[in-house]
């Protein structure tokens, strides 16, 4: 470089967030995912108690107290687990495949 010649960084492009409502949808999807696997853990366990699909391990037959829920088996407490890992998973492909489609890049 000369004496007289500047070096100067090339811009960068700004940084851009996530816009406020998908912040919203995503504290909701938090309160909501969980709340319906709980719903679909019981369910699935009432009809798995007609039909057996599966055999239920009689370590997951005991039960537990919880304030808010009463009673809740661990084989509930672990199918709700199983249903949240499942829900989030398929909110996080359908995530990716809405901003791929919307030809939105966040965060790069």
């Amino acid at each position: 470089m000369g004496k007289y010649t500047h070096y100067s960084r090339p811009a960068q492009p700004e940084k851009r967030s996530a816009h406020p409502v998908w912040r919203g949808i995503g504290c909701l999807l938090l309160i909501l995912i969980p709340i319906l696997s709980f719903a679909a853990a019981r369910t699935f366990l009432q009809e798995n108690a007609q039909a057996n699909w599966i055999a239920i391990p009689r370590e997951l037959t005991g039960s537990v107290v919880i304030p808010a829920l009463g009673r809740v088996s661990f084989a509930e407490l672990s199918c709700t687990i199983v249903f949240m890992v499942v829900g989030f998973g398929l909110m996080t492909v359908l995530y990716s495949m809405f901003y791929r489609l919307a030809g939105t890049n966040i965060g790069g």
